[in-house]
């Protein structure tokens, strides 16, 4: 669990490759097919070999609901727990894994042993994070990508076109159909829609942790929060990546919550690779 941006996806597959797990993707919008750029689908690469579910499966004009999400993700987990393997679910859509573990149709807590770990970056921090990632995404094709399924008239209240950066990037387009041969004022309707998908990613980003804090606080769930703050003050590449390399040797692979009246973990360790604040919430 965690805020868009906070290195979910590359430690799901450093936890898998180290428990012999397989990932169930829980990004609303990772789930469609289509828009890698924009919906920042985790690369071929970057799975390093491990298999994910509900990646790019849906097709990005259907309505994918929490429900529809749930009972694709209990067919998985009951798929990769015949392998023997973990299954590990990953995603900020906190709508659907809260559909998931409290609908009692689907009695996830009776069924299974879990444990949640968030992943808390500090938002002035992730906010700067947000705004680098946007960039990198527009210099690595995402005007193109979105004018490549772009369409007018289209519905953008469904499917994969509600995901950030399809809307803004639709406005640009239409805007700029209507400017000749004006090549600065193309320039700031397509800095404006930039700057206004750096913004909804921020509100996003608020959006998700207020629901974890529901989670925790209204739902009574326990929650291992792992606090990674100090890497993304980092400006050095090498250091950045350390959030999704954990120091595993020094882990009995029990995260699971401890029952009631026993010891937490120190609340200070190395985890992910360098040493940050865990609390159990």
């Amino acid at each position: 669990m965690g805020a868009t941006g906070t290195g979910k996806s590359r430690l799901s597959v450093d936890l898998a490759t180290h428990f012999r797990g397989e990932i169930i993707n829980s990004d609303k919008m990772q789930v469609y097919e289509g828009l890698e750029i924009v919906t920042n689908k985790i690369t071929h690469a970057e799975k390093q070999g491990v298999r994910h579910y509900l990646l790019g499966e849906i097709e990005p004009d259907s309505n994918f609901t929490a429900e529809d999400f749930c009972l694709k993700c209990i067919e998985y987990i009951e798929k990769i727990l015949k392998t023997q393997c973990v299954p590990i679910i990953v995603g900020g859509s906190n709508s659907f894994i809260e559909k998931l573990v409290e609908d009692p149709v689907f009695m996830f807590k009776h069924k299974y042993d879990s444990c949640f770990i968030w992943i808390d970056v500090e938002q002035s921090v992730l906010n700067r994070r947000v705004d680098t990632r946007v960039d990198e995404m527009v210099n690595a094709g995402l005007v193109d990508e979105v004018w490549q399924f772009y369409i007018p008239d289209a519905d953008y209240t469904k499917g994969i076109r509600r995901s950030i950066g399809v809307p803004e990037m639709a406005k640009y387009l239409r805007e700029k159909k209507n400017i000749d041969g004006d090549d600065e004022s193309k320039k700031m309707i397509l800095q404006a829609s930039i700057s206004s998908i750096k913004r909804n990613t921020r509100i996003l980003i608020c959006n998700q942790l207020d629901k974890i804090q529901r989670l925790i606080n209204e739902k009574m769930w326990s929650v291992h929060h792992i606090i990674a703050t100090d890497v993304f003050k980092e400006d050095r590449k090498e250091v950045v990546d350390e959030v999704s390399r954990p120091d595993l040797s020094s882990h009995d692979g029990t995260y699971y919550n401890p029952p009631a009246g026993k010891p937490t973990r120190n609340p200070e360790q190395q985890v992910m690779g360098l040493r940050v604040e865990i609390k159990q919430e």
